[in-house]
């Protein structure tokens, strides 16, 4: 469970990434899914957008995909979202979150 500075704080970095991960009218699909979780395993954190013509709600997604692949919910805002799992091995850990 992240705290509030450590949301904050993953919030500031993801402001600066692009979207990795489009949504589109075939919604979430296994594809998705696993691409989603495959940026985790690389990058730490993923942020995606629902494209136009989706039905998806942003935080209704990310919430189900946060606890379908045990990451944390960081934000959603407009059709985007940001997703966050450590790495559970310590040496490809990225983002090293503030106490």
């Amino acid at each position: 469970m992240l705290k509030g500075k450590q949301r904050s704080y993953l919030k500031t970095l993801a402001q600066q990434m692009q979207p990795t991960i489009y949504i589109g009218k075939a919604d979430l699909t296994d594809a998705i899914v696993k691409s989603i979780d495959d940026n985790l395993n690389a990058n730490e954190m993923v942020k995606c957008q629902i494209q136009d013509g989706s039905e998806l709600d942003p935080k209704e997604t990310c919430s189900k995909l946060a606890e379908q692949l045990n990451a944390e919910f960081v934000q959603a805002i407009g059709h985007r979202f940001v997703l966050y799992r450590r790495a559970k091995d310590p040496s490809k850990r990225k983002i090293e979150l503030p106490r």
